[in-house]
């Protein structure tokens, strides 16, 4: 085993730091309060070829492996995890799945560009419409329907919960075209946007990541031509989930680096903030907290770049993903809480980022998969 980066993903991740410092630092504060989706940043990302990382060259993509998503992915967690999550999004919900599934026109039509994330020197990017309102954990009740009607599906329902929703050009959609048989009868078609019968509903008013842009969709006798369906009839759940399982570290990269931005505040405000004649990095309460953070932040990094070393290597990494997204969410929650507290009340306070922090942490415990959801994920593995 080798615990050294290349000198590649060195590179990789301080160009990832210094776009999150420089680029996403300034104006986070207001983007969170007003809801104010990252549109220049993001295109910021699409021109460093972060929004489509692991897709190779050939198909517009960075070419880069896993392992540098994930350093990419802590570094613009740890400043702003509304831009960060709508990277994940594009790599690992819409640009790997299209990369690994979809055929060769598909590609050229829509993981092209996805991959750039522009079109035409305008921003282009993708969501997964998966979740609904009674589909959420239970992915296999799935109420949107695709019907056959010879030449192409009659798409019907609604998705809730859609990151990238009213931004993204092109939705992956999850939908039942035969409900006998259950998760096998699951279609996973792309849909454009702006087609006939394709509604945006109103942005979700979110507790965390409130800069990235929440929707429900709906659909309503939305025409789709069969040559958008990807795989073969049948094959849409098993897409999603072998989707999601690369989507898990993504998340957990996102955790880890909402967790390590908690970290470091905090360690640098304990050696300004004086208490009792001296900085409170001195005070053994103090100190115990920094300890415990560093330790579990440094154990989150390994699950994560255990997961990914795996899926470079071609290892099933569902396992491994799980563990790495339950571990390292619950060490960002954990974290941002204790960042809160080491601040006193300034922490507070929006001024010192903390707070945005804790909200930010609670989500990566429940969107894809919820922690739960990934205990059941071990628990089965580990039990087989």
């Amino acid at each position: 085993m080798h615990f050294q980066f290349s000198e590649e993903h060195l590179m990789i991740q301080k160009a990832a730091r210094d776009f999150a410092v420089n680029e996403c630092l300034p104006g986070v504060i207001e983007r969170d309060e007003h809801q104010r989706f990252p549109h220049d940043q993001v295109m910021q990302l699409a021109d460093l070829g972060f929004m489509g990382m692991m897709v190779s060259p050939g198909y517009g993509g960075a070419g880069m492996d896993t392992i540098s998503y994930v350093l990419a992915m802590e570094e613009i967690s740890k400043i702003d995890a509304s831009v960060s999550v709508c990277m994940s999004v594009n790599n690992s919900l819409v640009t790997w799945g299209l990369d690994k599934y979809a055929t060769e026109e598909q590609k050229q039509k829509y993981l092209v560009p996805l991959a750039q994330g522009k079109k035409d020197g305008q921003l282009y990017i993708g969501a997964f419409l998966l979740s609904e309102p009674e589909a959420g954990s239970d992915a296999t009740s799935q109420h949107t329907t695709a019907i056959d009607m010879g030449d192409h599906y009659l798409l019907n329902g609604t998705k809730n919960w859609i990151t990238n929703g009213s931004s993204a050009s092109v939705y992956l959609v999850m939908a039942q075209t035969d409900a006998s048989k259950g998760s096998h009868g699951i279609n996973t078609l792309i849909v454009e946007k702006h087609w006939p019968g394709v509604t945006v509903g109103a942005k979700e008013n979110k507790l965390g990541i409130r800069g990235s842009d929440t929707h429900s969709i709906s659909f309503n006798d939305v025409k789709v031509p069969k040559e958008n369906r990807i795989g073969e009839d049948g094959f849409g759940f098993k897409f999603a989930m072998k989707t999601l399982a690369g989507g898990r570290i993504g998340i957990a990269s996102q955790a880890l680096g909402i967790a390590s931005g908690s970290y470091e505040l905090s360690l640098k405000y304990s050696k300004e903030r004086k208490a009792f004649g001296k900085e409170i990095m001195h005070h053994q309460a103090i100190q115990f907290k920094l300890a415990d953070m560093a330790t579990r932040i440094e154990a989150a990094r390994m699950l994560c770049l255990k997961a990914a070393w795996e899926k470079d290597n071609g290892i099933d990494y569902t396992l491994s993903s799980s563990m790495a997204k339950v571990f390292a969410s619950e060490t960002a929650m954990w974290c941002a809480t204790e960042a809160v507290q080491i601040h006193g009340g300034y922490g507070f306070v929006k001024e010192y980022h903390v707070e945005r922090f804790m909200r930010d942490a609670k989500i990566t415990q429940i969107y894809e998969g919820t922690s739960e959801v990934q205990r059941i994920v071990i628990g089965r593995s580990i039990l087989k």
